[in-house]
């Protein structure tokens, strides 16, 4: 729900350790050098990001000692070597969400917005957000971007079936008259501009096109990215 007019935008880390990556025997941990010793992370993202996570990178760990956790980190940021400096990329895959909803309701997404609610079910479908602002209702999806080649952000970064469903499903609802939003947050900064990956994914460019001809709104979001915060911080242009 919306909470009042909460002006932080800025998404907060806490615990923050610097170590550096050696290796990923699976999609869900890796192994870090830490303090002369060796972790193992729960890795916050799923995705492939083999050309994130390379031996000797520079990553950053969040402290998360609960009860009942396997591992007592979340690997949430990396350094991709880069000139003049490395590029910075938060990597967990749950912040793109949990950012769009604080840069929403600090007034940064529509003016006017009363209501917005997260994880909302529309027929068979449900979509990351609902909305309302007056006399507007619709639907957003957001998609977190780490990809990136000479400052062009692409998604996605692997084949992604779940991906274009979610774009032929807003499709559908514009159909039905509601407002539908596609919200691309790059979790990097200084980036030129933003496409669909076609080379790795054709149909997704394919059906991202198409629901911009057919009225989805697509938008790309830069942040600002730090160690332990991730704030949305601009527009970049996008190339269909």
């Amino acid at each position: 729900m919306l909470r009042g007019t909460r002006g932080d935008r800025t998404m907060q880390y806490q615990a923050i350790r610097q170590g550096r990556f050696l290796r990923r025997p699976n999609r869900f941990i890796a192994h870090v050098a830490l303090d002369g010793g060796e972790v193992v992370c729960h890795v916050k993202n799923t995705g492939r990001c083999r050309e994130l996570l390379t031996p000797g990178a520079v990553v950053y760990l969040e402290t998360a000692c609960r009860p009942g956790r396997k591992t007592n980190f979340d690997l949430i940021g990396v350094e991709k070597p880069g000139e003049p400096e490395p590029l910075l990329v938060n990597m967990d895959a749950q912040a793109p969400n949990r950012v769009f909803q604080e840069w929403a309701q600090a007034g940064g997404f529509l003016p006017g917005l009363t209501y917005l609610k997260p994880e909302q079910r529309w027929g068979n479908s449900r979509f990351d957000f609902y909305f309302e602002a007056g006399a507007r209702r619709g639907f957003v999806e957001v998609k977190g971007v780490t990809l990136e080649s000479g400052g062009h952000a692409r998604f996605p970064d692997a084949p992604t079936e779940r991906g274009v469903k979610h774009i032929e499903e807003l499709t559908a609802c514009r159909r039905e008259g509601f407002e539908a939003y596609l919200c691309f947050v790059l979790q990097m900064a200084g980036m030129r501009d933003f496409s669909p990956n076609d080379e790795t994914h054709p149909a997704f460019g394919e059906a991202l096109r198409s629901a911009a001809k057919s009225g989805v709104e697509v938008l790309a979001r830069e942040c600002r990215v730090t160690p332990d915060t991730l704030e949305i911080t601009g527009a970049v242009p996008i190339l269909l």
